[in-house]
Formats: structure tokens, C-alpha cells, sequence
């Protein structure tokens, strides 16, 4: 790590372009989101070994129920055989594994093996991996604030007393703010993800497909990130302005 070099706490990454990145290759959309999940286990990896904390990834949103039955149901197949590996992967990594998102359209199975990772790699402190699947950033707001509105129609909380603070409990998970927001494709929105978590996220598209960004790719989304100024809305008075 370089003098002064700032590295993200967070980092959030849309995993985009494997179906594009398959098609293009002649292969089947399934190839590429085998080639994505291969990938990411190798990408986290080494985000964690540069010092990120925090690592949340969108692999399937509430939206992607619009594509094709056989797709949708490949990448669910796709996640439901690679818990075990996704676990052995955590525990070698000493990573807590957590799950974002709703859970009305997955199977028994699938949510018995996501408990089981939540709670056997629970130990682990210091770095944390948030799998975002079946997830929407508006349904994390609503189902939000319905737990709220519960809680204060069962007078368990004042809502006079409500602040950003408090209701961050009330999400899927609380997390620290993103810092670094990556996507690949070359696409330039951010989807439905995470807009919580990102007021004040630095955003950073590339146009490679996700199968092929690699530890170089990230190097210069690093790179990019550290030419930013972030000021959360303030203004650095000792810095000469333009």
C-alpha cells in the first residue's frame, strides 16, 4: 500500500455483462454467470487482501424475475449449488457472509443454506461479505419502513424520535455507507442498488464485462478513487477552489 493511499471500507460492485460476455463468446448466457461466480470468489479475495472491508455484491435483483424462466431458474440452480462452496470459501477467507434481500420467491433449501452460512461464519469481525440476491433497493426501504411502522403501532418506538440513525436498524442489514460503487458492462446506473447506502458513494463504470475484470481492473477503479474529493456535502476551505 502506498503512502497515503486511501482505500474504501465498502465497496460495492453490480456484477453485470456475464450473459453478454457468454453471448459474445459464442457460449450459452449460463457460461458467463458460471464465469462470473468463479470470478467474484477470486475479486473479493483479493479486495480483502488490499484492505477492503466491506464487500457488497448484486448478483440477482428483484427485477431479474422479468428475464426468461429458463435463466432465472439457472442462476437460482447456480446459487443453490454453490452454498457449500461459498461457505468453505468464507471460512478460508474468514469472512462473515450475510444475505440482502427478500426471501418470499426462494426455496426452503436455499434459505436453510443461508442461514447456516450467516451463522457459522458469524465470527468473523473483520471483513464482511453482503450477498444481494433477489434484492432491490426500494424493497429494502419499504420493508423498512414497514417494520417500523409496526414497532410504533406496537409502541415499541416514538416516531418523533425516528432519524437516519434509527433507521438503519430497520434495513436488511446495517452496514457502513458505501464508499466506492463499481459497475461493470459498460452501463452507468446504479440499478436499484443499495441507494441507502450510497448517498455519498463514489461511482466508477468500466466497460468490461464482469467475468474479465480482474485484481488490474480494480487497481485502477483504486486508482480513480483516490483522485476523488470527498467532501459528504461539505467544503474544504484549505484546499484553493476553482
Amino acid at each position: 500500500m502506498e503512502k497515503n493511499e486511501k482505500i474504501p471500507n465498502h465497496v460495492a460492485i453490480i456484477v453485470d455483462g456475464n450473459g453478454r460476455w457468454a453471448t459474445e463468446k459464442g457460449m450459452s448466457r449460463s457460461k458467463g454467470h458460471e464465469a462470473g461466480f468463479v470470478n467474484l470468489q477470486k475479486l473479493t479475495a483479493y479486495m480483502y487482501s488490499r484492505g477492503v472491508k466491506y464487500i457488497s455484491a448484486y448478483l440477482f435483483s428483484t427485477e431479474n424475475f422479468k428475464r426468461s424462466e429458463t435463466e432465472v431458474n439457472f442462476i437460482m440452480n447456480l446459487l443453490t449449488g454453490k452454498l457449500k462452496e461459498i461457505l468453505e470459501f468464507c471460512h478460508k477467507e474468514k469472512i462473515h457472509a450475510i444475505f440482502s434481500g427478500r426471501k418470499d420467491k426462494l426455496s426452503n433449501k436455499v434459505l436453510v443454506a443461508m442461514n447456516k452460512i450467516e451463522e457459522e461464519t458469524s465470527g468473523y469481525k473483520d471483513r464482511c461479505f453482503n450477498i444481494c440476491f433477489n434484492y432491490g433497493g426500494r424493497a429494502e426501504i419499504i420493508d423498512a419502513t414497514k417494520k417500523i411502522v409496526n414497532d410504533v403501532n406496537a409502541g415499541k418506538i416514538d416516531i418523533n424520535s425516528l432519524d437516519e440513525t434509527i433507521y438503519e436498524n430497520y434495513l436488511y442489514h446495517k452496514l457502513p455507507a458505501v464508499d466506492l460503487m463499481i459497475r461493470t458492462s459498460g452501463e452507468k446506473r446504479i440499478s436499484n442498488f443499495l441507494l441507502w447506502q450510497c448517498s455519498y458513494a463514489e461511482f466508477y463504470f468500466v466497460n468490461t464485462y464482469f467475468p474479465d475484470f480482474k485484481a488490474e481492473d480494480f487497481e485502477m477503479a483504486l486508482d480513480d478513487y483516490n483522485k476523488r474529493d470527498r467532501r459528504f456535502g461539505g467544503i474544504d476551505y484549505d484546499k484553493k477552489s476553482n
